[in-house]
């Protein structure tokens, strides 16, 4: 019996070292403990997806999710995610192999048009919220290691600066999609 009470004491621990783990959504990985059906602790470690924490939490709006995710999924087919610094301004015309347009399909083509339009929406790379759109949502960084690391113009920002400028850049990214605040589009 006294052991039963040390275990469950000691999965209430976990609990809650979980639950506070599970609100930061300044990590990018959390840790969850569990144990084998042998009842040995086993830790994996899981990706925090920090727009799905804001929208939970009722940081953002559901047409922010909505905006932010459409924005993500144009990132990842124009090949945004594998390539973390690139000035959009020569990727047309950039000599290099590596950045040739006529080696990308239309859809990827397609894609980084609509990536570079949504960020002149945001005031461009280099605005404040363009640099927090790019780095947050499309590379998937936390709002922490962009705000620490990145920030603005090369300076650290306050994470509740960061986080405000990625709130304020979400709405107006949601504006330029179209997306009512509910989520759904105007327009197709």
């Amino acid at each position: 019996m006294v052991k039963n009470l040390k275990e469950g004491a000691r999965q209430r621990r976990r609990a809650a070292r979980r639950g506070s783990k599970q609100k930061l959504e300044q990590r990018r990985t959390r840790e969850v403990t569990e144990f084998d059906p042998n009842g040995i602790e086993v830790t994996h470690h899981r990706t925090v997806d920090t727009l799905g924490l804001m929208l939970d939490s009722r940081t953002i709006t559901p047409g922010m999710h909505a905006a932010a995710r459409d924005f993500q999924a144009a990132f990842t087919i124009a090949c945004f995610d594998s390539m973390p610094r690139v000035n959009l301004n020569l990727m047309a015309r950039s000599p290099l192999s590596a950045h040739d347009v006529r080696d990308l399909t239309d859809s990827q083509v397609a894609a980084r048009e609509r990536v570079a339009r949504a960020l002149d929406a945001l005031g461009g790379h280099g605005s404040p919220a363009g640099s927090c759109v790019w780095h947050v949502v499309g590379m998937q960084y936390s709002i922490r290691e962009w705000a620490l690391r990145q920030g603005w113009g090369g300076r650290p920002v306050r994470q509740e600066s960061a986080q405000g400028i990625l709130v304020a850049a979400l709405g107006v990214l949601a504006k330029h999609y179209g997306i009512r605040d509910f989520g759904e589009r105007r327009c197709a």
